[in-house]
């Protein structure tokens, strides 16, 4: 009887891990998303400090650089 219950236990463990391994893409997905997000405005923060001669350095206006800083960071 109990190499019975631990078979159901097995099968019960199989189709929940199979639950948990899209419940945790989804994780790596949010978590991946929100690392590009505060990527992308730590970035957009940098480049809107840099003054003038180093944006020219880099072929960007300020009006470039001001632009980019405006967009919201789930913009790309």
């Amino acid at each position: 009887m109990a190499h019975g219950t631990q078979s159901s236990l097995s099968r019960g463990v199989s189709a929940h891990t199979g639950a948990d391994t899209g419940l945790g893409n989804r994780l790596v997905a949010l978590f991946d998303r929100l690392a590009t997000w505060s990527e992308r405005r730590r970035q957009r923060r940098a480049l809107e400090a840099l003054p003038d001669h180093l944006l020219s350095d880099i072929g960007v206006s300020r009006a470039d650089a001001d632009y980019e800083a405006e967009k919201p960071f789930w913009r790309g």
